[in-house]
């Protein structure tokens, strides 16, 4: 009989299981892309809900971060390189584990507490309703998860999700409802609703919102505003001048880069004695976006993904707290009113002035945290195609890193004729330090900790 040398056979052997091991592992990396798009599909959906109900932006950030966290908790349950969150936001304890005598499917699990959590936060509860029913009726198709597993995971989903209600409850936002409404000062150098609403002024009680991860609303305060003085050869007139000389003589490229960077939830456009408004996604949500495009670019698997949305979720709405803080503190003056009342009273800026202070520009401290936190995930000269705009009919826009779009988001506001030039810079370096406080201070892998200095 004819015998098969040993060292053949083992080589055989080997090979089988070479084979058996890359083709399951392929079918888990397509299950796990899978799983990471049906994510993807889930932040889509709840940026579409906060625009059709038009939340506010400091709203809007606190409305990504809670289901985030609620996802990231679920699935660094079956992913033992990832730290939990547990004891490093604030007043953050306590989450249910799994019952590890059931079969669960951590990424269904995952998806169902962000869809849980966001539905709790927005006001047209149907559209997530109709979005999860479709949703888990094509994983369950695809997947050919058993009934009993699939349960299993929609109700450690549920867990998660209601524990982390429970602690978004408390972070104040439901005793702010309450609080008054800022009064309107009659000081020259105060903040005053601005044309064509006359809104009253956004969240003037939002430092009182329990932080994520800073200390404190006050931990980040920029350097104070320039004084108001209307002699022309003051600062702040000088500051007032350049904000209507550059809006008066914007390049075509200018104009694009402040429409591309608006992202006003509510621009309202009167017409004689018609009016009808349009709704668009928020700052927070631009970035939200921009972090779809980058971990889609990237391919990350699914807890990667999640982890980025989690940390820029964090970082948005930290900035948006230590940003809210100072615009109530200093409650500075529109530079429509100034130039309305002091230089020309037929302008008015290409950007619908947003209704709420000055002083620091939100879109600059915001957008740099955010875009410390990419940087951190990402690295320094990752090259990205900004799509976010497109369904809102504005063309795609180019960068060669996070810090580079900041920078246009940042200085997009100048063109738009909404701030003067200290808000953008000091906002900038204001926004910057909350990125980086995230960054260094929030733990998502078991690895060394490296701190992020200066840019």
């Amino acid at each position: 009989m004819f015998q098969v040398p040993r060292i053949l056979f083992k080589l055989y052997v080997l090979l089988i299981f070479a084979i058996l091991f890359f083709a399951c592992a392929s079918v888990d990396y397509e299950r796990d892309n899978i799983q990471a798009i049906n994510y993807h599909n889930s932040v889509k959906q709840l940026t579409d809900v906060i625009v059709h109900d038009i939340f506010s932006p400091p709203v809007a950030s606190r409305i990504y971060a809670y289901p985030n966290i609620a996802a990231y908790e679920v699935l660094m349950n079956n992913n033992p390189g990832f730290e939990s969150l547990q004891g490093q936001l604030t007043g953050f304890d306590g989450v249910p584990r799994p019952d590890t005598t059931k079969q669960i499917d951590f990424n269904l699990a995952g998806i169902h507490a962000f869809n849980v959590v966001g539905r709790a936060l927005i006001f047209s509860e149907n559209k997530i309703d109709s979005f999860k029913e479709e949703l888990y009726k094509k994983i369950k198709s695809d997947s050919g998860i058993p009934t009993s597993v699939f349960d299993n995971s929609l109700a450690y989903g549920n867990e998660v999700a209601n524990h982390v209600l429970a602690w978004a409850n408390k972070d104040n936002y439901k005793q702010t409802r309450t609080f008054p409404k800022y009064t309107i000062q009659d000081d020259p150098d105060l903040w005053k609703p601005t044309p064509p609403d006359y809104m009253e002024g956004i969240e003037p009680h939002w430092n009182k919102i329990r932080p994520f991860v800073i200390d404190s609303a006050t931990q980040f305060v920029p350097d104070p505003p320039t004084p108001f003085d209307l002699d022309k050869e003051s600062q702040f007139y000088k500051e007032t001048l350049e904000v209507y000389e550059t809006a008066v003589n914007l390049s075509d490229e200018q104009e694009e880069i402040a429409k591309f960077w608006d992202c006003n939830p509510y621009v309202s456009t009167h017409r004689g004695h018609a009016m009808f408004a349009t709704k668009k996604i928020t700052p927070g949500g631009h970035w939200m976006g921009i972090t779809t495009v980058v971990t889609r670019q990237d391919s990350l698997p699914f807890m990667e993904t999640v982890e980025a949305y989690t940390r820029v979720s964090i970082a948005l709405a930290d900035a948006f707290i230590s940003c809210w803080d100072e615009k109530w503190r200093s409650i500075v003056i529109r530079p429509e009113t100034v130039i309305n009342q002091h230089i020309d009273e037929q302008w008015t800026p290409l950007l619908q002035t947003p209704p709420f202070p000055e002083y620091t520009s939100g879109h600059s401290v915001i957008s740099s945290a955010a875009a410390i936190v990419l940087t951190d995930l990402l690295g320094e000269s990752y090259f990205f195609v900004d799509t976010v705009e497109l369904e809102y009919g504005l063309p795609a826009r180019s960068f060669n890193s996070f810090l580079d779009a900041s920078s246009e988001a940042a200085i997009s506001r100048l063109y738009g004729g909404i701030h003067y030039m200290p808000a953008i810079e000091n906002g900038v370096t204001q926004g910057k330090a909350v990125g980086r406080y995230v960054v260094n201070n929030l733990v998502t892998r078991k690895e060394e900790i490296i701190s992020v200095q200066g840019e």
